[in-house]
């Protein structure tokens, strides 16, 4: 197995579901490594999930909980911004 495949299921290992987020995956994400930044992403789309649903009702007044795709690509685009413009050393 080649380096970056390791170090791809190393990043995919740390990062189950109801769990911390490793701090080694932040540094790697901070650094710009692909899949330490997807493995945030995917440790918060349930929470940018929540944050993108709208409310909306159709003409019988019947509520209808939806994805605002575009909002929650803002989001995630936000986020992987602020990985990496972030500094740890100021921190």
């Amino acid at each position: 197995m080649n380096k970056q495949a390791n170090k791809s299921s190393t990043v995919k290992s740390k990062t189950a579901k109801g769990k911390a987020l490793p701090l080694s995956v932040i540094v790697l994400a901070m650094g710009g490594d692909i899949d330490a930044i997807n493995a945030v992403l995917r440790h918060y789309e349930g929470y940018i999930a929540v944050l993108a649903t709208r409310r909306l009702y159709d003409e019988r007044g019947r509520l209808h909980l939806c994805i605002d795709e575009g909002l929650r690509r803002r989001l995630e685009t936000k986020l992987i911004t602020g990985i990496l413009a972030f500094d740890f050393k100021a921190a």
